[in-house]
């Protein structure tokens, strides 16, 4: 059963938005919707996954609620529409959670993880886009290593790239984890050798990057003045695109500093809640290892009455 990340720490973003209606845009397995359904009172939720298999099952997690949940499969950044079908145009609360579920990592069929031997699947709809083992065997060796450096900040990747070519066709987790292994230079990190590759295969096969910026601009025109949107990274590039785009939208003026006079017309929409990043606490770690690089970051839509 997929544990939460930052469970406690999500449903304190939302206090006090008592028969609010709110977005979980990754629903999983449905544990923090359940957690928002349960503990903030007269809550609705419109859950979002692009998991068809993570859908399934959180309709069944979650059926209990009845009316008070909707479920539908598809991708964040189309939450306005997906909210606009369940003639929801504003909302009270936003979470977006940008971590794989352990039911993904788990499934040995996908091939997400290392720790299987599996077809390099690694797409979250497997009936669109282009799977990790069409990459690796058809794109040329600069477009490998640019993948493997942009997405996994992989340092060793030209070598692993030029590996790969010369090791065609390859088929499995296994198969990529061999070269990986035999490419990289041997080092004392106790981080896995293959983890940084795989990173940047998944991360640009879903075109999570991308989907990111988009999912952010999203959720602000779908969030209503005093609504709450909480956001969970789990990686240097996500939290990066994540910071950057609070922190603009949080000032009234984003000229250069070097511009006396503001030019730039442009005004707060948010207001950061925490600007020092929420992170799991060491019991919730030694609990749920793989939150351990969990990043939260809330912000709160300005309320009318104190806009300018």
């Amino acid at each position: 059963m997929h544990i939460p990340v930052l469970l406690t720490e999500v449903i304190t973003s939302f206090e006090g938005l008592n028969n609010g209606v709110f977005v979980d845009a990754t629903l999983g397995m449905g544990g923090h919707s359940q957690a928002i359904l349960e503990k903030i009172p007269n809550s609705s939720l419109i859950g979002i996954d692009l998991d068809s298999d993570a859908v399934l099952l959180a309709q069944q997690n979650l059926a209990s609620f009845g009316n008070r949940v909707n479920i539908t499969q598809g991708n964040y950044v189309d939450m306005v529409q997906i909210a606009r079908n369940f003639n929801k145009f504003h909302v009270d609360g936003i979470l977006l959670d940008l971590g794989l579920s352990s039911m993904q990592i788990d499934d040995k069929q996908r091939g997400f993880s290392f720790r299987f031997d599996s077809e390099l699947d690694m797409r979250f709809d497997k009936t669109k886009g282009i799977s990790a083992i069409e990459v690796l065997n058809s794109f040329d060796e600069s477009e490998l290593a640019d993948i493997f450096y942009k997405y996994g900040e992989e340092r060793e990747s030209r070598i692993i790239a030029k590996s790969i070519v010369i090791s065609r066709p390859i088929k499995t987790t296994y198969d990529l984890t061999e070269i990986i292994y035999n490419s990289k230079r041997k080092s004392k990190s106790k981080i896995n050798p293959s983890t940084k590759v795989f990173q940047a295969l998944r991360i640009y096969v879903n075109q999570e990057l991308r989907n990111v910026e988009k999912g952010l601009e999203e959720a602000l025109k779908l969030l209503k003045f005093g609504g709450r949107f909480s956001v969970i990274s789990y990686h240097s590039l996500e939290d990066r695109i994540v910071k950057n785009f609070f922190k603009k939208n949080s000032l009234d003026c984003i000229c250069s500093p070097s511009i006396i006079e503001c030019q730039c017309q442009h005004s707060a929409l948010i207001r950061r809640i925490n600007k020092k990043v929420i992170q799991p606490t060491e019991k919730e770690i030694n609990n749920n290892p793989r939150s351990r690089s969990a990043k939260l970051r809330i912000v709160q839509r300005i309320p009318i009455s104190e806009q300018v």
